[in-house]
């Protein structure tokens, strides 16, 4: 599935609210990004905080699995959407 960037920017947010429900996740996260509960809250309107928790996300195959099976989708669609705010090739590889 192809996104939009604000298709990814709403799949990061649903990750967020994903994670929210896993504290000892969110915890790790917030922990290995620096980033403050306040710049969570900023999500929709920066784009690098949602490529920040997409890029948490896609690090393990463990969670990428957990966080798709979770929102009912394919893992791919989450690197997708991760394509979608930073650009292809961004991380490696190009999204079908």
């Amino acid at each position: 599935m192809a996104y939009t960037p604000e298709q990814a920017h709403e799949l990061a947010t649903e990750i967020l609210l994903a994670m929210a429900e896993r504290p000892e996740e969110l915890s790790h996260f917030m922990g290995a990004s620096g980033l403050e509960p306040d710049d969570l809250r900023q999500i929709s309107r920066r784009p690098d905080i949602a490529v920040f928790l997409l890029d948490f996300v896609v690090e393990s195959d463990d969670r990428i699995h957990d966080f798709a099976q979770a929102l009912q989708l394919r893992p791919q669609d989450v690197m997708a959407a991760r394509t979608a705010l930073s650009g292809p090739g961004s991380y490696g590889w190009e999204a079908d």
